[in-house]
């Protein structure tokens, strides 16, 4: 079964994915985004998931997860939870 490792950073509003996403693509550390803006419980360990095989996480995230290649940042992804920035780590 491919597993994937990522990090992600959720927020409350798509304006604020974009926000969050900008100044990643800007050169801002994932890590330090995701302790500073993410809702999720990950955010303190720098927005780590660690490894996932497919129906363990919600599927619009699930599906944003595997289509990303290794190191890619997504667009902003609307879940029940809120819209996450995620970036794959690796690949299994």
């Amino acid at each position: 079964m491919q597993k994937v490792h990522a990090l992600h950073i959720l927020v409350k509003s798509e304006q604020e994915a974009n926000s969050v996403l900008f100044d990643l693509r800007n050169g801002k550390s994932f890590e330090e985004a995701a302790r500073s803006k993410s809702l999720c419980p990950s955010g303190k360990k720098g927005g780590d998931l660690g490894w996932f095989g497919r129906g363990q996480m919600v599927r619009e995230f699930e599906t944003a997860a595997f289509s990303l290649a290794k190191g890619d940042l997504s667009k902003p992804v609307k879940t029940q939870f809120g819209w996450h920035i995620i970036k794959l780590v690796d690949v299994e």
